[in-house]
């Protein structure tokens, strides 16, 4: 019977030791993700990390001669936002085959899993009614609110 649980106890180890293996394997390729976008007029290039940070953005020479600063501004934004997109397709394809088969893979890596908005909203505390517009009551050198 001892013999018995201890199997158990053996293959229960085994099998967490083989997902914390796979869980550092995913987030070492997490973590190597890097996707690069280029604008259509080849003139900005954005480089995302598989977490959506921007590690790299490189304009060619002409870049500021070819746009105003406004237009360039919007082209970076655009092409920045292509590589987000490509970079979290990339992680949402690393991440799948280790997860349920229901599990939304973007979700997860916002850190949503399978939490609805109203759950992930931040809880606002309660407004409280304004009576009416009199300070008459209202001494201005007890109150802890009060900035200097």
């Amino acid at each position: 019977m001892a013999s018995d649980h201890r199997a158990q106890v053996d293959e229960l180890l085994a099998d967490y030791r083989r997902s914390r293996e796979q869980l550092a394997s995913m987030q070492q390729t997490l973590a190597a993700i890097n996707e690069s976008v280029t604008s259509s007029d080849g003139t900005v290039v954005a480089t995302v990390g598989g977490r959506g940070t921007l590690t790299d953005l490189t304009f060619s020479d002409d870049a500021y001669i070819r746009h105003r600063p406004s237009d360039l501004a919007k082209l970076v934004l655009r092409t920045v936002a292509a590589a987000v997109t490509k970079a979290s397709e990339t992680a949402n394809r690393t991440v799948s085959p280790l997860l349920p088969v229901q599990t939304d893979p973007a979700a997860l890596l916002a850190g949503r899993a399978d939490l609805t908005e109203a759950e992930v909203a931040p809880k606002r505390p309660p407004r409280r009614p304004v009576e009416d517009d009199s300070f008459e009551d209202v001494s201005w050198l007890d109150n802890p609110r009060r900035t200097v």
